[in-house]
Order: structure tokens, then C-alpha cells, then sequence
């Protein structure tokens, strides 16, 4: 019986450096993507944008990211990282310069189109570079250290943008964003490989067992998607996704910081410092639902998705409720409600990768991708329509009360999405064989030998 020859690694040095570049290319995508975060106002009075016109700068975005998920895991099995995460960083530097000089809101629009292609492009292929440099058995490690990592551009685009574009212009600082794009454009063509030394294919090593799995991105648009679809585990993966995380999005990407400005009265500074403790909240609880999510798979849902959406349903209910401006523990209080909604929208991944096998873990992935922002989206529109309906469209007319009218816009999408994570968790644990199918009532009492 003859030993397989071991496949070459990568020298430790060049594997981080690799890495590195690729997650800091990420941390400056989730900057270009929330850029808009601090700057809302400031974006509508440039392009004399109503609330409805400014919800569609981040829901189209959204739409373009969520979209473009299955184009880019084609192009990654046909191309490898290299190329599609170059490609991502320019079409995101030329989004921002374009919306550096837009004229109007058309041209905006069109920008913030190109920056969500460039965005959807970045974090894939990031992926897919743990998947094939690193040993298969940290990848999973790496790829949660990757998302926490990556959360840091919310800062920066919450601080050092908005003080820039206040001290500068506009132009100056959206080309700045443009700058940083182009310069990682040249970093990431340079530094990033599509695998290690010596391989000729794209796969990953278990180096404890030798096994070798060929790495795959895409997802199966035919017999697969039915298949992943069909199974309960997946929809319960699809709406956790989508009732964790939005309410956090909609805050982070365009909402929340006039709200906390204009609505609850706060310094730039203070809220600035509520939108950083958000993204600290998040880094910090996000290993702990990670861990109880991977103690107890049997119980995600009833143990962590469902009472962390009751705990932001809450918050927000309080927030709304209470009479003139809420006192600052309580949007502290806020944000970290929100902020554990990222880490346990993670859940949905692991239910997805639970109940599917290998082959179709790429589609349950994609499908569980689109809940979240699909809820994101709805949100951010919802929260603008309701804005515009009461006449508080333009920041001169934005008050508290139209704010808590429109907040409340999310409970619908937390109800629905709720209702079907108990449905399907149900339908789950009776596919899996951990619970007996209900016998209906009119079947109650035959002989089953009848």
C-alpha cells in the first residue's frame, strides 16, 4: 500500500500575508458599504433626496449584493479569488469616485449599483482563500475571525469619513474612499494567489486526516436549489437570517444615525460613539453565540434566534414608548440589543450546513444569504415610505415622533419572520426524526391496522 504524497503548504509567512491582505481589503468593502452610515443627512441635502429617494441608495445596493451572490461563486470556480476579488475592490473604487462628483441622484444611484457588484465580490473570495490556504480544520475559526475583523470598517466609516467630509468636501472625501480602492486594487492583484505553491487545483487538507475535498463556490441553479429548498432545515436557515440582522442593517447602513442626531438630539460625537460601541458589542457577544450555538444545534433556535429577536423587538418597543428623548442607557441598551443580531444571524448558516449534505451546502449558503438582506432592504424602504408619508421627508422636517412611527415598520417583517422560524424549526425536528409527527384530529381514534 503506497503513502499519497501530502500536498505542499504554503510557507506560515506567506499564508498570513495572503490573509491579511484579503481581510483588509474586506474591512475597507464593509467601509465602503456603510459609508453612507454617518452622512445620511448630509446626503440628502446634497442631492435634495426625500426620505423614499434616500431609502433607495442602500436598497438598491442591497439588491445589486444580494444578486450578484451567485454570479460571483460562478466566476470564483472558474477564475479562483485573485481576479474576482481585484475586480470587486475596482468596481468599488470607480463607485465611489463616481459618487465623489455625481451631479444628481441618478448618477448617485448608479455609484452606489457599482459599489454593491465590487462589495458582493470581496467577502466570497475572501473565503475561499481560508478554503484553500488554510488547513481545513482552522478554516472555520478563520472565517469567524475574518467577520469579526471586518466589522472594524464600520467604524471607520462612522469616524474618520464623517470628520473628513465635515473638515473637506464631499468630493474629498468619497475620492478618498476612491484612493484607498485603487490602491488595493494594485495590493490585492500583487499579494493574492488562487492557491499555494505547488497545487495545481483549488481544494482543501485536513492535515490530521489527509483528506482532500475539491473547493467549490457556485451554487447548483437546478436540481439543487429544489432540492435545498425543499428540505425545512434550509427555510428555518432562511428566516433566521432574515429576522436577526435587519433592524441592525437598517440602523448601520442609513437610519440610524439621523434618528440619534436629528431625532433623539445627540452629538455627532455621542452617536458616533454609540455606533462604534455597536460594532464593539457585536465583536464581543458574537463568539459566545457561536459557541452555544455549536454546544447545543438541537436548540439554536428556541435557546438563541428567537429570544435574541425578542430582546431587540423589545428594546426597540421601549425606545419607541418612551416619552421625549430616551435617556442614553437605553440606546445603549439598543445597541446592544441590535448589535447580537449579526453573530446570531450566523445561526442560519450553521442550519444550512446541519441539514445539508456537502454538495448542496453552496446553495442553502446562497439561500440563506439572500433572507437576511432581503429583510434589510424591506426595512430600510419600509422605514423610509413611512417617513415621507407623515411629510418628515427631508432632514429639516425629520422629528422624533416621525421616527418612532417609522421604526415601527419593522415589527411586521420580526412577526412574519418569526412565525415561520417556529413553523419550520417544527417541520425540522420532525424531518430529522427528532419528533413525532402531529396526528390530526379527524385521524385520532382509527385502527391503524385499518
Amino acid at each position: 500500500m503506497t503513502t499519497p504524497t501530502p500536498l505542499p503548504t504554503a510557507p506560515t509567512w506567506r499564508l498570513w500575508l495572503v490573509w491579511g491582505v484579503g481581510v483588509a481589503a474586506y474591512v475597507l468593502s464593509v467601509t465602503n458599504r456603510t459609508s453612507l452610515a454617518a452622512v445620511g443627512v448630509d446626503t440628502a441635502v446634497r442631492f435634495d433626496a426625500d426620505a423614499s429617494t434616500l431609502s433607495m441608495f442602500a436598497v438598491i445596493q442591497l439588491a445589486v449584493y444580494g444578486g450578484m451572490q451567485i454570479p460571483v461563486g460562478l466566476l470564483l470556480d472558474r477564475f479562483g479569488a485573485r481576479p474576482v476579488i481585484t475586480a470587486g475592490m475596482l468596481l468599488m473604487a470607480i463607485g465611489q469616485l463616481l459618487l465623489a462628483f455625481a451631479p444628481d441622484v441618478g448618477w448617485a444611484i448608479f455609484a452606489r449599483m457599482l459599489l454593491g457588484a465590487g462589495d458582493a465580490a470581496v467577502f466570497p473570495s475572501v473565503l475561499r482563500v481560508i478554503a484553500v490556504w488554510f488547513p481545513e480544520r482552522q478554516a472555520p475559526f478563520m472565517v469567524q475571525l475574518t467577520g469579526l475583523v471586518g466589522q472594524s470598517g464600520q467604524i471607520i466609516a462612522v469616524l474618520p469619513l464623517a470628520a473628513l467630509l465635515h473638515a473637506t468636501s464631499w468630493s474629498v472625501a468619497f475620492g478618498s474612499l476612491a484612493g484607498l480602492g485603487v490602491l488595493f486594487t494594485v495590493l490585492t492583484f500583487a499579494v493574492i494567489r488562487n492557491r499555494p505553491p505547488g497545487r495545481v487545483a483549488d481544494v482543501s487538507v485536513d492535515t490530521v486526516t489527509g483528506a482532500i475535498h475539491v473547493v467549490r463556490s457556485s451554487a447548483d441553479l437546478r436540481q439543487g436549489f429544489r432540492e435545498s429548498w425543499a428540505h425545512p432545515g434550509t427555510r428555518l436557515a432562511f428566516w433566521s437570517h432574515f429576522t436577526t440582522p435587519f433592524s441592525g442593517t437598517a440602523f448601520v447602513l442609513l437610519w440610524g444615525f439621523p434618528f440619534l442626531t436629528i431625532g433623539q438630539g445627540l452629538t455627532t460625537g455621542m452617536a458616533s460613539l454609540l455606533f462604534t460601541v455597536y460594532v464593539v458589542f457585536g465583536v464581543l457577544v458574537g463568539p459566545v453565540i457561536g459557541a452555544l450555538s455549536s454546544r447545543h444545534p438541537m436548540r439554536r433556535s428556541r435557546l438563541l434566534v428567537l429570544p435574541l429577536i425578542g430582546i431587540q423587538v423589545v428594546a426597540w418597543l421601549v425606545v419607541i414608548a418612551w416619552p421625549g428623548t430616551a435617556p442614553l442607557w437605553l440606546l445603549f441598551a439598543l445597541a446592544f440589543a441590535m448589535s447580537a443580531g449579526g453573530p446570531a444571524s450566523m445561526i442560519g448558516f450553521d442550519h444550512a450546513r446541519t441539514f445539508n449534505p456537502r454538495h448542496r451546502l453552496s446553495t442553502a449558503t446562497g439561500i440563506t444569504n439572500v433572507g437576511g438582506f432581503l429583510a434589510a432592504l424591506l426595512a430600510i424602504l419600509l422605514i423610509g415610505i413611512a417617513m415621507d408619508a407623515q411629510g418628515a421627508g427631508t432632514p429639516d422636517r425629520y422629528t422624533l415622533d416621525a421616527f418612532r412611527l417609522a421604526f415601527l415598520t419593522q415589527v411586521p417583517l420580526w412577526l412574519l419572520g418569526s412565525l415561520f422560524i417556529v413553523i419550520e424549526r417544527r417541520r425540522t425536528r420532525v424531518h430529522v426524526g427528532l419528533d413525532a409527527p402531529r396526528v390530526r384530529r379527524r385521524d385520532r381514534g382509527r385502527d391503524p391496522e385499518a
